[in-house]
């Protein structure tokens, strides 16, 4: 049976998460997301992926808490982030918080090498030097364990806040908060706290230690009036926790992917231009030398970069940035000048060059191929496969390209998921997806968002990248930036009417579907047209006002919109039409989501009711902005199937089998 008919099945294929190559280019090892025993959750767990094509991958690491955080020491030694039980501890606590292990190079058993009572987060190395995060409480860090386990005892679970934000996409923030712990190797004996009193500027953070050990550069948020954020780039000396400032500027964010070069000497991320109400959010390679302090001027090369990795001899990095679609590789100069080295149509992800400069291996995956690893040879341009712990899947369909022409004169592209099947004599009914962000595009394979399940049940789908979208340069994000439902829905219904066009689609059985600003697309569409049967709307904006003021970054889309109250709220929020909503509507919303509040979902469900729009609700009250859990994943395709086939099919309502 196929993976995509049965939904179980589907939700049960291992996701390969990441990719790291030891400091040798001798082993190479990725974390696997597979389904618990119980069916009911996820576990990861590190395998080895052989260096060169051939062999097979093995798993390295087994227990019920799983394994994260992969990084390789300068022995070869394998450092891992879990919560796994300490063998050699007398009392086994049953909330025992992540720690982190060591399993060694040579062989044997992997042992517990640092804790905190919060935990420990992430971790990175560089040269004998590791540095990992934690959440801490404030005050005495000597008494934190006991002054954890009070506040627990006493039943405290209340936070009080002082500034902004006081939580992030799907989790509270406080009374903890995020801190940088160095050790040095072998032990990791007394890691030092090298941020002791950092507020909350660790929020969002990426962070990467110089080959010799000695500093720490980190993406640090700096507390703006009237509770704005701006990120600036810090280098933290790991001997004495003096900070310094790299890189910082008003009209900029410094953020990750961050990289340093082999030789020290400079440090690679991602420069956004902070946005206004008239200028969107514009994201640069940025390239700076590290020793040049505040003021250090950094060339931007005209990428968006999603992934890099320095080249061994420190002259060149490798980036993987949108375009056109697809997510190549370039090769990038310190001066800017940059190639391209992958010309197929594939996403690459988790870029690991070899230390002879020969190879990059890489996550290569499509909108029709989920990640699997690979090797590309710096030299003759090949892409190798390589053994993967994942089996391979089989598509119900093809992927063909399609554009179109928008009533200003710009192409519109995008992606078409045809099912086994679709011809003239049979034609398919169209989905049309409208992907988040919204600066961002359809260019990856998703395991939440998947088109091939639809496919499979003899659905066409659609996957456009209309104006907002990355990988078609900053005019292609400039064009909707301050016109988000009237200039993407000219550009939306421009490629669906050349899809519905073709002999092999069926034009009088269409539906819209979207998720986050796809969902706002969704309901923005509901009241401004009624070609389709039937509109999903999932995790949306619906009162642009209310949304601003209860998102977990509000100062980030209030830049755009402008303060509550501005004129863009009128123009552009999707509840101001709701009068002229007559498509039936699926509406699907996580508790947990704080990056768009439930109260989007329940003001939007109590309009439809009260206006009597045909519609339904799926809640789920354990998810946050995604659907993640398995037995949800599988409710969240059934009802969707089940809505669509009662109003684009013209069957009879079926409740899912899963929520029966």
């Amino acid at each position: 049976m196929s993976v995509f008919k049965d939904i179980r099945e589907f939700v049960a294929i291992p996701r390969l998460l990441s990719l790291r190559l030891s400091p040798d280019g001798s082993r190479l090892v990725t974390v696997v997301q597979s389904l618990n025993p119980d069916g009911k959750s996820y576990g990861t767990s590190i395998w080895a992926v052989p260096v060169e094509p051939g062999g097979e991958a093995y798993r390295l690491t087994r227990s019920a808490k799983g394994e994260a955080g992969a990084r390789f020491t300068p022995d070869g030694d394998l450092l891992f982030v879990s919560g796994r039980p300490d063998p050699t501890a007398k009392e086994q606590p049953q909330d025992e918080p992540a720690a982190l292990w060591l399993l060694p190079a040579q062989g044997g058993e992997a042992r517990r090498v640092a804790d905190r009572p919060g935990g420990v987060g992430s971790v990175e190395t560089g040269g004998r030097t590791v540095v990992f995060t934690s959440d801490v409480l404030p005050g005495d860090a000597g008494t934190e364990a006991e002054r954890r386990k009070a506040r627990k005892d006493a039943g405290v679970s209340a936070v009080l806040h002082e500034g902004y934000p006081i939580r992030y996409w799907d989790h509270d923030l406080g009374p903890g908060r995020t801190r940088l712990f160095a050790a040095g190797l072998p032990s990791l004996a007394e890691p030092r706290d090298l941020t002791p009193d950092p507020g909350g500027a660790l929020l969002e953070l990426a962070y990467a230690v110089t080959p010799d050990g000695s500093t720490v550069v980190t993406t640090w948020a700096v507390p703006l009036p009237g509770g704005g954020t701006r990120y600036e780039l810090a280098a933290i000396d790991v001997a004495t926790g003096e900070r310094r400032v790299v890189a910082s500027s008003a009209e900029h964010d410094f953020q990750g992917p961050l990289a340093i070069s082999p030789d020290g000497r400079h440090v690679a991320c991602d420069r956004a231009g902070r946005a206004t109400q008239d200028r969107a959010v514009e994201h640069r390679l940025w390239i700076a030398p590290l020793d040049g302090g505040e003021g250090a001027q950094g060339h931007s090369a005209d990428l968006m970069p999603s992934y890099l990795a320095w080249a061994p001899d420190s002259r060149s990095l490798y980036a993987a940035a949108d375009h056109l679609g697809r997510r190549p590789i370039y090769r990038v100069g310190l001066t800017g000048e940059y190639e391209r080295l992958t010309p197929d149509d594939s996403a690459y992800a988790e870029l690991c060059p070899s230390p002879d400069g020969h190879h990059l291996y890489a996550l290569r995956s499509a909108p029709d191929a989920p990640p699997a690893p690979v090797r590309l040879d710096l030299r003759g341009g090949e892409v190798e496969a390589l053994a993967s712990p994942a089996p391979a899947v089989t598509i119900p369909g093809r992927l063909t390209e399609v554009s179109a022409v928008a009533d200003d004169g710009v192409e519109i592209r995008g992606w078409l998921v045809l099912p086994d099947g679709a011809s003239a004599d049979n034609p398919a009914p169209l989905l049309l997806w409208v992907h988040g962000g919204p600066v961002a595009s359809w260019n990856d394979w998703m395991w939440r968002w998947n088109p091939w399940i639809m496919a499979e049940h003899g659905y066409a789908v659609l996957l456009p990248d209309p104006c907002l979208s990355t990988g078609y340069g900053q005019e292609m994000i400039q064009r909707g930036w301050s016109a988000w439902g009237p200039r993407t829905h000219a550009d939306l219904m421009a490629v669906t009417d050349a899809c519905v066009a073709r002999p092999d689609i069926d034009a009088g059985r269409t539906a819209m579907m979207g998720g986050s600003f796809g969902g706002y697309m969704a309901n923005w569409i509901a009241g401004h047209t009624d070609r389709f049967r039937a509109i999903v709307t999932h995790a949306s904006l619906w009162n642009l006002e209310q949304f601003a003021g209860t998102t977990d970054g509000a100062d980030y889309w209030e830049r755009e919109f402008g303060p509550v109250g501005a004129e863009r709220y009128r123009e552009l929020s999707p509840h101001l039409w709701l009068d002229k909503i007559t498509t039936p509507m699926l509406v699907i919303h996580g508790d947990k989501d704080y990056r768009v509040p439930i109260g989007e979902a329940l003001r939007l469900w109590w309009d439809l009711r009260r206006t009597s729009v045909e519609s339904k609700f799926l809640y789920f009250p354990d998810e946050n902005h995604w659907i993640l859990k398995p037995g949800n994943a599988v409710a969240w395709y059934e009802t969707v199937l089940a809505f669509l086939a009662q109003h684009v099919l013209g069957e009879e309502w079926q409740r899912p089998e899963s929520l029966a």
